[in-house]
């Protein structure tokens, strides 16, 4: 066995035999990196059998093979559940929750019987038993290996037979036949490799933890994502209790689905009613304020989006946005005052999306904007209006995506008027759609005409 030095892309995983600036392979800048290679002279083994084609029509499919998970926001992103012989990767910032998240998916199909092993290559068998107690996850059935031995994790499969495994953390395994040291891209790639065969050979669904880098992009090699059949990225803010779950790859599935989820002493609580947990502190009345109804995929979400204008106290002034797009918030403010002439050039702009959430869909213009009117002229919108609508760069309101769904979870909250542009659709029953086709017209109806809607 030999072993030499080679440099490989992160990205793409091309290998060189000497360090360049720029992939070959993906014209990637600045992704290669060192990495010992262990050169192994004895043959693996026969070839495996080749498959023999057949009719597309006589392959028998894995749909309604899904088993539920028992975390009700989960099965929504997955869409009903895990598929046996699937593997998925779960990523997300340190401490946000991927592990406590997958302890509960464990604990809870364990409790209806299934077999469940939990490999824990970063922490002790003692510190994830403390965190079960803590969690009401140290049911029968869930069984627990701390170990980063790939070939060690192979065997307990073995003896195990169980129908969930989850691998916390896929950087920290290693396969010992290859000198490079564990997270090394080598490592990262072989070790997904073996457990998406075995995944498959044994029809057991694996999920594995993967880190991020400080960008938020999983670290590793790219191939660990398309050697996945799902990857989930688990996100929100650390400041806050609300969590985010989202698939940005599902072979069998959507990618349009949110899982929201809240954390609480006792790990993490499904929110099935995410528009009323944004609300739930809202002070109606407060110039600045204003809500839109936004969509995550297919759930529909009513956020406040609050602005605060300010006198500057030194030039040039600032522009702080918080959970919205930074450049977007910019060109509004250009439009706000080249087209509709609000003087912002000496004002502090501090606008944010309450409650963690991050907004970046073009939808939520027309709301940013006219909270940042209403906190400059100190003029309070009603609290029981919505605005949903794109603003151009000449001040004009664009037509956004499924409008109805986003009017019709505004009324189901209780909000009786919209500011929508003038293309919008009908407004549901008890609520009153205003029409604007530019952002003038908007302020318009939003300081000067909106007795149609002020008293209902």
């Amino acid at each position: 066995m030999k072993v030499r030095t080679v440099f490989r892309c992160v990205e793409c995983g091309t290998a060189e035999p000497k360090w360049v600036g720029r992939c070959n392979g993906c014209g990637e800048w600045g992704s290669m990196v060192e990495e010992a290679e262990t050169e192994i002279e004895a043959a693996r083994g026969p070839l495996p059998t080749a498959s023999a084609p057949v009719l597309i029509t006589e392959v028998v499919g894995a749909s309604g093979l899904s088993r539920p998970t028992g975390v009700d926001e989960l099965d929504r992103v997955l869409g009903g559940g895990l598929v046996p012989g699937s593997v998925s990767l779960v990523g997300g910032e340190p401490g946000i929750g991927k592990s406590t998240l997958l302890l509960q998916v464990l604990a809870s199909m364990a409790s209806v019987g299934s077999r469940c092993l939990l490999v824990t290559a970063e922490e002790s068998a003692a510190q994830v038993r403390v965190r079960a107690e803590r969690l009401g996850a140290a049911v029968p059935g869930l069984y627990l290996l701390a170990e980063t031995c790939l070939t060690n994790v192979v065997a307990a499969i073995d003896e195990v037979a169980p129908d969930v495994v989850v691998v916390d953390s896929i950087q920290t395994v290693y396969e010992p036949s290859l000198g490079s040291a564990p997270g090394s891209v080598a490592q990262v790639r072989e070790c997904a490799h073996r457990l998406v065969q075995e995944a498959k050979q044994r029809s057991v669904a694996v999920l594995l933890v993967g880190h991020v880098t400080k960008e938020g992009a999983l670290a590793g090699p790219r191939v660990l994502e398309h050697v996945v059949d799902t990857v989930l990225t688990f996100e929100g803010d650390r400041h806050h209790g609300l969590r985010m779950l989202r698939a940005t790859k599902h072979r069998y599935g959507g990618t349009a689905e949110l899982g929201l989820f809240e954390m609480t002493e006792a790990g993490l609580r499904g929110v099935p009613d995410a528009s009323g947990l944004f609300l739930a502190d809202r002070r109606p009345g407060l110039p600045g304020s204003v809500v839109v109804p936004t969509l995550e995929g297919n759930r529909p979400l009513l956020v406040e989006v609050q602005a605060l204008v300010s006198e500057a106290p030194f030039l040039p002034p600032r522009r702080s946005p918080q959970g919205l797009d930074g450049p977007r918030l910019a060109l509004l403010l250009a439009v706000l005052e080249r087209v509709v002439g609000l003087p912002l050039g000496k004002s502090d702009v501090h606008a944010s999306a309450v409650g963690g959430v991050r907004i970046v869909e073009p939808a939520a213009d027309l709301a940013v904007a006219l909270a940042v009117v209403s906190s400059s002229r100190g003029i309070a919108l009603p609290p029981h209006v919505v605005a949903c609508g794109e603003v151009g760069l000449g001040g004009e309101l664009r037509q956004v995506g499924q409008l109805d769904r986003r009017l019709a979870e505004a009324a189901r909250l209780g909000f009786t008027g919209a500011i929508v542009p003038v293309n919008g659709p009908e407004p549901p029953p008890g609520m009153t759609v205003l029409r604007a086709g530019t952002l003038e017209e908007a302020m318009a109806l939003v300081f000067d005409g909106l007795e149609a809607v002020r008293g209902r």
